[in-house]
């Protein structure tokens, strides 16, 4: 958890603002450490947005006397320390709260940080919709991809995707604001259909995607749908998935695919999401891991879809780690509200 603390006053707030309102002096961005249970109350009577009871409000603190509060179905008692987990082979689960550039380093660091000198992003970019629809990965979350991997003296940042269907991925990316995003950084987008392609087993990948220390898979996660999967197909030659998913099976896709690929990290943004009626609604989360099937299987569960997705069918939910939160403490049956 991060806090924004006055150089003046001392004045401290939860949510990133540029200046004092006191005494307009500037703010220091300051990061817990240590945390520890501060108080505990066990709640009893469930609520339409919290059904399953008991679980405990935990009123947590930093080492700078921080306080916040959190959800969680595992008892602690007071003074106890939480500590700050990480697992590679793990999904990653985070509240965004009010910082969404805190909240995806924190989602990183989960996953045990990035060790790259060039990184390859491929955000989502299903159609040339505005941001509101949430189709496409929305500007803000690219914007802190790219912000957190510039903070980490990441220099060498490229961007691109490709378009499945007729429409040219440059007006998918104009309408969506995804190309406003990466100008203002001075990364220059591009299509990943009109690079090179290379041949490993019965996949035609693109060669930048192979010349890539690490490949970052952006997914805008939808309610009943396998996002991160089916957007990890893009970096494959359109005519070469074409073939493929109609001789086999989407599922045999990805598995070559991931087989083939190990430095792949998949995240979902799933801090607004699209439900079947393509209405949007509020989550506050966001999601990583290693494998792109299980953020899709993971997330269909907190959100507590009425049909799992087919390329998630075979993901057993019982052999997946989550770390950050629990799917239990984030669970939320989004397609009543």
């Amino acid at each position: 958890m991060s806090f924004y603390e006055c150089d003046k006053c001392k004045r401290t707030w939860q949510h990133p603002i540029q200046i004092c309102p006191y005494c307009l002096s500037s703010l220091n961005k300051v990061k817990s450490n240590k945390v520890k249970v501060f108080a505990v109350s066990k709640i009893n009577i469930p609520t339409l947005k919290h059904p399953n009871v008991p679980y405990y409000a935990l009123i947590l603190e930093d080492e700078n006397g921080h306080k916040w509060a959190q959800k969680s179905f595992k008892e602690y008692n007071v003074n106890d320390e939480i500590e700050f987990e990480k697992d590679e082979n793990a999904v990653a689960i985070v509240k965004t709260k009010y910082d969404l550039l805190d909240a995806t380093s924190t989602v990183i660091e989960h996953l045990g940080g990035l060790k790259a000198s060039n990184v390859l992003i491929i955000p989502d970019l299903s159609s040339p919709d505005h941001a509101y629809l949430k189709e496409n990965t929305s500007s803000q979350f690219l914007g802190a991809i790219i912000d957190y991997l510039l903070k980490n003296n990441i220099k060498d940042i490229k961007v691109a995707c490709q378009s499945f269907n007729e429409i040219p991925v440059e007006f998918s990316a104009q309408k969506s604001g995804l190309l406003d995003v990466c100008t203002k950084r001075g990364i220059i987008p591009f299509d990943l259909a009109k690079t090179n392609f290379v041949q490993k087993g019965n996949l035609e990948i693109s060669e930048e995607v192979l010349n890539a220390d690490l490949v970052l898979n952006l997914a805008m996660c939808k309610i009943g749908k396998a996002e991160a999967s089916l957007n990890l197909f893009k970096i494959l030659k359109k005519e070469n998935y074409s073939s493929l998913k109609y001789l086999s099976s989407e599922k045999e896709i990805i598995s070559e695919l991931v087989t083939a690929l190990p430095n792949i990290i998949s995240i979902g943004e799933a801090e607004t999401v699209q439900r079947s009626d393509r209405v949007s609604t509020y989550l506050g989360i966001i999601l990583a891991s290693k494998n792109a099937q299980k953020i899709d299987r993971v997330f269909n569960e907190i959100v507590e879809a009425s049909k799992l997705p087919e390329l998630t069918e075979d993901v057993d939910l019982n052999d997946i780690k989550t770390i950050g939160r629990d799917i239990k403490e984030v669970k939320y049956k989004a397609e009543l509200y």
